[in-house]
């Protein structure tokens, strides 16, 4: 999700000494690797599609059993008042990092990622779209994860954060924007052992067929910030048939799904209308790039929009 700015610090402070136990306390069967094979990085999923060890961002987001055995981390989440998607925790081992990269994929167009650091070391440096901060362990804190990123644990020590997606309410985001006190007076999410919170987490988002009113936005934004990694009138007219095809395409899609519905009738004229474009915007795609970002308009297009229209069968 694009933000106003690469970081926010948000006022809450957590129960550093209750993080660290609870998830001292998970066996080592709680941790996988991370599912690009970074060396240095592993995860422990807490809310999963359907609470299973998988990393899919569709289904019915559901605590794991290891999140279940923590109660406090999930008073903690439960404070924020949102619906959570896929969360984790993210561990990085001593001198490890996380190389540079903008999140790309269609999970990450409507959802923005808090970290509730939980062991870490001043050494550790979060860097995105040339500022860096490091985030101290109780702390709460979203960022922009469109602009490029990148982390570094320089320490001795590992990295542990707490990660955890969402859309965010009005409610949360009016928080983010807000003029924060001083620190002295910042909230403090005390342990309670008599609350059962009621952790919210995604039903199914997917539809058989994404409606039109969706890909248009996710189109419109795409070709807003189309931009050229080299500026020449033939690379001009490359991205202007480029942005006209993607153009055409939602007007065909709108018609077809006038025609069948998003219920999952004529699945295969949505599938072949989706590899036409495919294949016509292929070969104008060279050196069309993301303005923030410097992503590949075509890496875009195919992580954003067109593996995301058609849902397989089940």
């Amino acid at each position: 999700m694009r933000l106003s700015r690469p970081f926010f610090h948000l006022p809450l402070l957590f129960d550093v000494g209750r993080l660290q136990a609870e998830v001292a306390a998970l066996p080592d069967e709680a941790w996988t690797s991370h599912p690009d094979r970074l060396p240095g990085n592993s995860a422990a999923r807490l809310i999963s599609a359907g609470g299973a060890e998988t990393d899919s961002v569709h289904g019915q987001m559901l605590p794991t059993r290891w999140l279940e055995t923590m109660p406090y981390t999930t008073q903690a989440l439960a404070a924020f008042g949102v619906v959570w998607s896929r969360s984790r925790l993210m561990r990085l081992a001593p001198g490890a990092g996380v190389p540079e990269h903008a999140d790309i994929n269609y999970h990450w167009h409507t959802r923005v990622r808090l970290h509730i650091p939980v062991f870490t070391r001043p050494e550790v440096a979060f860097h995105c779209d040339g500022q860096s901060v490091h985030m101290a362990a109780g702390e709460a804190w979203i960022f922009d994860n469109w602009r490029p990123h990148h982390v570094e644990n320089r320490s001795g020590a590992e990295r542990i954060h707490l990660v955890a997606d969402t859309s965010g309410t009005a409610a949360f985001w009016q928080f983010v924007r807000g003029q924060a006190p001083p620190r002295a007076q910042w909230r403090t999410v005390a342990w309670d052992p008599g609350m059962q919170p009621q952790l919210l987490t995604e039903g199914d988002q997917r539809t058989p067929v994404m409606p039109a009113a969706e890909v248009q936005l996710l189109v419109d934004d795409l070709r807003a910030e189309l931009a050229l990694a080299t500026d020449t009138a033939e690379a001009r007219g490359r991205a202007a048939r480029f942005s006209m095809l993607l153009e055409d395409f939602v007007s065909d899609w709108r018609q077809l799904c006038a025609l069948h519905g998003a219920g999952g009738r004529g699945r295969s004229d949505f599938l072949r209308l989706a590899r036409a474009v495919h294949e016509a915007v292929r070969p104008l795609a060279a050196g069309l790039v993301m303005r923030t970002n410097n992503a590949s308009a075509l890496l875009v297009l195919e992580k954003r929009v067109l593996q995301h229209l058609v849902a397989d069968e089940a």
